[in-house]
């Protein structure tokens, strides 16, 4: 097992046996002092080369074999008023106290602030939100309420190794992550920047085993998901979409090889149709492997990379900037990466933009990376991460990759993204008049195969073929979205109208309950009454039969007296005579 996954199951497990052993060593072991002061640089004066204005490249020596600031000599200190140097990495004056250090967190960006949430910090996990001013360089700590709009210093559990999205331009959605007591599957939290309230989005359908690790890229209104590690430590390649109008997920069955279970790999999309994952890592090696699925056939494949393929990593971050897709940091389990590469998604070829050097916090595992436009222009930023050391620095690229061209999307699989590129070479990107060489510097690309003005002509008149082409098909593609988005509206209309429907009903169906509960009632009583009255009907009866009886009785002692005073009577002679001597007798 390697050292980075031990030394991680090993704090895992004093975790369970014993959780307040952090605050207990911390008594004796002190943590490292973080500088607020750190990305304060001075400003450099500018060496001139070419009529080009460059700020100096600051050199930091090293003790020991360790670097004594955590700035590389490639990472360029300038004011940023005005980036001028293209595909280098330069670190912003950042002017307040920066939070804490940390990898494997949440980064998001909504209207020129990039939010932090979540993260590992010397094996505890983090739940602060911070929000860095990308106009000011400025940190602060996002305040948190309670739902009753109170300040609630723990609004959400801690966790790590989770997915930040920007939802809406007001929200922040927070996708699973590694949690103390992970719960069964995935949770989807909401921060609302208008309320600064944390809220559980309440899902459908069936929900994926909660997981970190994972990837999440945001399609359209979907947001898909994509392996992961499990709270049992299992790896995990399965795919799930939640779609966020209707808020339900779905497990997506798909066709041809999908990647090998694995976590801290990065996912991207391009051309809004294909899934592009590379990387990641399992509990005994690391990848380099790319997997491109179709998100219309849901068919993997395993395309053929040109160029120079990247090292196998884990833990690295990618961004996507117009067709290609930088990565930065990562690791191997023995030491962290130093080059920033670039593929272009439609030529799948590998370049390296520039290289670091050192023990530095670009080279590390689980920092994260968004893009953001800074001054009219799209720029990088990374944050943190892990390499021996955590980190809190701000780092900045600016980079000279750009798309002039939109990819034609082809209607089957194939060994590229894109079959447009592959079919001429008369359509690049800006690639091909300017390139970027292996020290990070734009350099100008001599065309091999410059024929004669004939060839050069057609190749412009297959550029102008292909772009009508591709405009035509990008109206006939907004109207089939427009006509799309018209039908979503109307079923999102009708499932409203459904949903009051059934309210009414429930309502209805509950009343209906209520009458019948109290007719149940009504009745049992009846019955009650019923069998009352029956055994009173039959004491009746009773009584009945016995006043019979003695009514009997008492007409037969009523003759037989008679029948003894008839016998008696005898008249006026029978008190002159005396009765006969039987009578006498008798009497």
């Amino acid at each position: 097992m390697a050292s980075t996954e031990a030394m991680r199951l090993f704090i895992k497990i004093i975790e369970e046996e014993d959780p307040g052993w952090y605050f207990r060593a911390s008594n004796f072991v002190s943590e490292p002092v973080i500088d607020g002061d750190m990305n304060h640089n001075p400003k450099s004066e500018p060496i001139i080369e070419n009529g080009n204005a460059f700020p100096e490249t600051k050199t930091i020596p090293t003790e020991n074999g360790n670097l004594s600031d955590a700035r590389d000599k490639d990472v360029v200190s300038e004011s940023f008023g005005a980036v001028s140097v293209y595909d280098q990495w330069v670190s912003p004056p950042v002017s307040s106290p920066r939070p804490r250090a940390r990898y494997e967190h949440g980064a998001a960006v909504i209207d020129d602030k990039m939010y932090i949430f979540g993260g590992n910090y010397n094996g505890r996990y983090l739940s602060d939100l911070q929000a860095l001013d990308l106009k000011s360089w400025t940190w602060s700590r996002v305040e948190v309420k309670a739902a009753g709009g109170e300040a609630s210093p723990v609004p959400v559990a801690p966790l790590a190794g989770h997915s930040l999205v920007p939802w809406e331009g007001t929200k922040l959605l927070s996708i699973g992550g590694h949690m103390r007591n992970p719960s069964e599957s995935v949770q989807v939290m909401v921060f609302d920047l208008q309320l600064h309230t944390w809220s559980t989005l309440k899902t459908y359908g069936k929900t994926p085993v909660s997981r970190g690790g994972h990837s999440v890229t945001l399609v359209g209104t979907s947001l898909v998901l994509f392996g992961g590690q499990d709270a049992d430590r299992s790896l995990l390649n399965d795919l799930h979409i939640l779609n966020l109008e209707t808020m339900a997920w779905d497990e997506v069955d798909t066709l041809g090889m999908p990647p090998s279970p694995r976590s801290d790999h990065a996912a991207t999309i391009h051309a809004e149709r294909y899934l592009l994952v590379f990387g990641g890592g399992s509990h005994t090696a690391c990848f380099n492997d790319l997997h491109v699925l179709d998100l219309q056939t849901m068919e993997w494949s395993r395309p053929t990379q040109q160029g120079e393929i990247p090292s196998p990593r884990a833990g690295h971050a990618g961004v996507a900037v117009g067709e290609n897709w930088f990565i930065v940091g990562g690791g191997n389990n023995k030491s962290g990466v130093s080059e920033t590469v670039v593929l272009n998604m439609s030529t799948l070829a590998w370049s390296v933009v520039t290289t670091v050097q050192g023990h530095v916090p670009l080279a590390t595992e689980g920092l994260s990376l968004v893009l953001c436009s800074y001054n009219g222009e799209d720029i990088v930023v990374s944050f943190g991460g892990y390499n021996g050391r955590y980190n809190n620095e701000v780092s900045v690229l600016k980079p000279s990759h750009k798309s002039t061209l939109q990819s034609k999307v082809i209607e089957t699989p194939a060994d590229s993204v894109s079959a447009v590129h592959n079919a001429t070479n008369a359509t690049r990107d800006m690639e091909s008049e300017y390139g970027m060489g292996q020290d990070g510097k734009i350099t100008e690309i001599v065309m091999d195969n410059i024929e004669s003005e004939p060839t050069v002509n057609k190749v412009e008149e297959t550029s102008e073929c292909l772009l009508a082409a591709l405009k035509a098909e990008k109206e006939e593609l907004e109207s089939s979205l427009s006509k799309e988005k018209l039908q979503t509206l109307q079923l999102k209309q009708d499932l409203t109208d459904a949903e009051a429907h059934n309210s009414d009903l429930y309502k209805e169906l509950q009343a209906v309950r209520g009458q019948l509960a109290a007719e149940q009632s009504s009745c049992f009583k009846l019955e009650v009454d019923v069998a009352e009255l029956r055994q009173k009907l039959q004491g009746m009866e009773t009584l009945q039969k016995e006043l019979e009886l003695l009514r009997r009785q008492k007409a037969a002692s009523e003759q037989a007296l008679s029948a003894k005073q008839r016998q008696r009577s005898g008249g006026v002679w029978g008190w002159l005579a005396p009765p006969p001597p039987s009578q006498r007798d008798d009497a």
